[in-house]
C-alpha cells in the first residue's frame, strides 16, 4: 500500500492541514509506505520543518519537478496564474499512478481523474480551513473518493450543497490545531492597547483590501496609540494580479506605501510563516476582516471581531457569510473608530455566545488528536484498496 500526501501550491498555508495526518499515520505503525510529495522549495522546507525526523525515515519525501517545456510555460504565465500548479500533474503521472491513495488539501488534483484518467487512484480531500465561502461546497467536492472535514457545519453543507454521499465524508476535527503549543486556548488578558489583526481575503469580489484597505491602514497611521498587525491571506500579494475562478474577477493588490511599513504601531506581514501558523490569530485581541476562514481559527479563543462589508452584501441570511454573525459588520472605514470602541462591550454582551456556537459547529474537537482520527480513516481506505 502506498499513500501519498501532495503539497502543490505557491504558499505554505495548506501544509498544516494534512501533514499532521501523515505524521500520525507514521507514528501509528501504518504497514504501508507513506510518501510526501512537494512541488517547490517552499513546500519542501515547510514539510521538513513540521515533519522533523519523520521525514526521510518513516515518511519518504519526493520533490516533484517540471519538464523543460512546462518550466517555460510556467515562466510565461506564472505571474498571473498558477500554471506550475496545474502542469505538475501532467509531468509526474508515473508517480501518481504508483499510489493507492493520494491525500490533498486542494481541488486541482482532481485533474488526475477528470483529465488524466487515473480512475483507480483514491483521492482524499482534507480541505484547508473551516470557512463559509461557497466555493468550498461546490459540486467539485463530490469528485473525491472521501472528504475529511472539521465539524458538523462542513459535513452538512458538503452533503446538501456539493451532493456528497454521506458515507464519503467523515468528521475528524482540525489537524492544524494539533501543532499548537499546549495552552493556546487558555484565556489571557488583552494587550494594552489592544492589538487588532487586519486579515483581508485575496479574492477581489470578497476582499475589503482593494476598496478600503489603505483607508484602514491610514486610520492606524493617524492613531499611534493603537496597535495593528496587517497580515492578509498569504495569496493577496503573491502575484501582481489576483485572479479568482469561483466568480471570474481580476484585480491588482498594488504596493504598500513605505509610510505604513515605517509606522511603529503597524506590523506588516504579507506572507511569512507567522501568517499561516496562527501566530497572529493567537496574539491579537481584535479580529478585523472580511471573508478569510482564518476568523474561525481566531475563534479558538473567543475575542471581539469586526467585519468590513466593502461590497454591500445582503449577508444576514447567507450561509457564505455565517461568520459575520460573530461580530459587528461595518460598511466603510469611517465606521471603524466607533466599532473598535464598542468591540469589547458588544463581544461580552452579544457575540461571545455566538462565537462559541459557531466554533462548536465548525470544529469537532475531542480528547483524541484530530490527526489521529484522520489517519484512521486514511488507513482504512488504503486497506480496503
Amino acid at each position: 500500500m502506498r499513500v501519498g500526501f501532495l503539497f502543490n501550491h505557491d504558499q505554505i498555508h495548506q501544509v498544516a492541514h494534512s501533514l499532521p495526518i501523515a505524521m500520525a499515520l507514521a507514528r501509528g505503525g501504518f504497514a504501508g509506505e507513506i510518501i510526501v510529495a512537494t512541488s517547490n522549495s517552499r513546500m519542501a522546507d515547510e514539510v521538513r520543518r513540521i515533519g522533523g525526523d519523520l521525514i526521510g525515515t518513516r515518511i519518504q519525501h519526493v520533490e516533484l519537478g517540471l519538464s523543460g517545456v512546462s518550466r517555460l510555460l510556467s515562466g510565461m504565465l506564472g505571474k498571473v496564474v498558477p500554471a506550475s500548479k496545474v502542469l505538475i500533474y501532467r509531468d509526474n503521472l508515473d508517480f501518481f499512478r504508483s499510489l493507492d491513495v493520494l491525500v490533498v488539501a486542494e481541488k486541482t488534483s482532481l485533474l488526475l481523474k477528470t483529465h488524466y484518467g487515473l480512475s483507480a487512484l483514491k483521492i482524499v480531500h482534507t480541505r484547508h480551513g473551516a470557512g463559509d465561502r461557497a466555493i468550498g461546497f461546490d459540486p467539485a467536492s463530490a469528485g473525491f473518493d472521501h472528504v475529511l472535514c472539521s465539524g458538523p457545519k462542513i459535513r452538512r453543507r458538503l452533503i446538501e450543497e456539493a451532493g456528497l454521499d454521506r458515507a464519503k465524508v467523515t468528521i475528524v476535527g482540525y489537524p492544524k490545531f494539533d501543532l499548537l503549543p499546549e495552552g493556546s486556548r487558555d484565556a489571557r488578558p488583552p494587550h494594552q492597547p489592544p492589538i487588532t489583526l487586519y486579515n483581508p481575503h485575496p479574492s477581489p469580489h470578497l476582499s475589503s483590501w482593494y476598496k478600503d484597505g489603505r483607508a484602514i491602514l491610514d486610520y492606524y497611521l493617524g492613531h499611534a496609540d493603537q496597535e495593528l498587525i496587517f497580515a492578509p491571506h498569504v495569496m493577496l500579494f503573491e502575484r501582481k494580479f489576483v485572479v479568482t475562478i469561483d466568480k471570474m474577477r481580476i484585480d491588482r493588490p498594488g504596493r504598500i506605501d513605505d509610510k505604513f511599513r515605517q509606522a511603529p504601531n503597524i506590523k506588516i506581514d504579507t506572507g511569512s510563516r507567522a501568517s499561516t501558523d496562527m501566530s497572529y490569530t493567537l496574539a491579537a485581541d481584535i479580529y478585523l476582516g472580511d471573508a478569510s476562514s482564518q476568523v474561525y481559527e481566531f475563534l479558538l479563543r473567543p475575542r471581539p471581531c469586526i467585519f468590513v462589508n466593502s461590497h454591500g452584501f445582503d449577508w444576514q441570511n447567507d450561509p457564505n457569510f455565517l461568520h459575520w454573525h460573530a461580530g459587528e459588520v461595518i460598511t466603510a472605514p469611517d465606521q471603524l473608530p466607533g466599532a473598535l470602541e464598542r468591540a469589547q462591550s458588544l463581544h461580552d454582551s452579544r457575540y461571545r455566545a455566538v462565537q462559541q456556537a459557531l466554533f462548536a459547529d465548525s470544529f469537532d474537537i475531542t480528547d483524541r488528536p484530530s490527526s489521529d482520527r484522520g489517519a484512521e480513516v486514511i488507513a482504512r481506505l488504503a486497506e480496503r484498496g
